[in-house]
Parts: C-alpha cells; sequence; structure tokens
C-alpha cells in the first residue's frame, strides 16, 4: 500500500512500488487531466507538480512520491480559474490541446518561481513538446499572466 498526498488528499493505493506516477494518477485515481505522451520524459504531456517543482510523471515510482507534494492539472485548479489557465483561454493557446495541462503546469510552475520572466526564461522552462506548434501562443499567455499579476 501506497499513499501518497495528491491535490490535498491523502490516498492510499494498492500498486506496485515501481508503477509510474502517471499510471496511479489516470488508472487508480481517475484523474485523467494528466496525459501520457512518450514514456520516457521527454514531452512534458504527464507533467505535475511534486512539491511546486514541475516533474514528469511517466518515469516517477509512485513509492517514491509518498510524503512529498502532488499537484494534477486537476488541483491546480477545479474550475480553470488559475491565471494561467485563463490566459490560454483568452489567448486561445490550444489547437488539438492533448499537450496542453502539461504546458499549463510548467508554465504555472515557472510563474510561481519567476514572476515576469523574459523569453528566454520562457524557452529554458516550456521543455514541453507540442506537435501542433503553439510555442508563440504559450509564450504570449505566460507574459499575459505576468502583466496581470
Amino acid at each position: 500500500m501506497t499513499t501518497l498526498n495528491v491535490n490535498g488528499r491523502q490516498v492510499n493505493v494498492d500498486v506496485e512500488p515501481d508503477m509510474p506516477l502517471l499510471w496511479v494518477l489516470r488508472d487508480e485515481l481517475g484523474l485523467t487531466g494528466t496525459k501520457y505522451g512518450c514514456g520516457i520524459a521527454m514531452c512534458g504531456a504527464c507533467t505535475v507538480h511534486v512539491d511546486g517543482q514541475p516533474m514528469r510523471s511517466c518515469v516517477m515510482p509512485a513509492a517514491s512520491m509518498e510524503g512529498r507534494k502532488i499537484v494534477t492539472i486537476e488541483g491546480l485548479s477545479p474550475n480553470g480559474s488559475h491565471p494561467v489557465q485563463k490566459a490560454w483561454v483568452r489567448l486561445q493557446v490550444p489547437q488539438c490541446g492533448y499537450c496542453q495541462s502539461g504546458m499549463i503546469m510548467a508554465a504555472a510552475a515557472l510563474l510561481d518561481e519567476i514572476k515576469n520572466p523574459t523569453d528566454t526564461q520562457i524557452n529554458d522552462a516550456m521543455s514541453n513538446i507540442c506537435r501542433c506548434g503553439t510555442y508563440a501562443r504559450v509564450r504570449e499567455a505566460i507574459h499575459l499572466v505576468a502583466k496581470m499579476a
């Protein structure tokens, strides 16, 4: 049995210790906002916050997350009211949208750390892959949030 703190709740899951956190979130807890992309921590579709830092959940064993605070896209804001989510909607950032929960989680972590990031800081922090190529709109949305803060 593994006990995790997910979106402010303590949850017990009976899974193999090496099961990736992504599968625990999606299959055991029904939190399907976090997406599977590549399975090797390269694309960022599975990005969640662990103790406030963006991390790729597809390669993190669930057992290694005990005692840590995990936040998924559902926990960032259950009603879409987080400033990053609002900027995403306002600027119509997504095209297909598949990678966007990971993008939003990475952007939120960046803005928690750097209130008014430069383009270079955004480019460095936003290592998520978007097949649709919405990078310019992602950058614009991050700048919008910084201006509104």
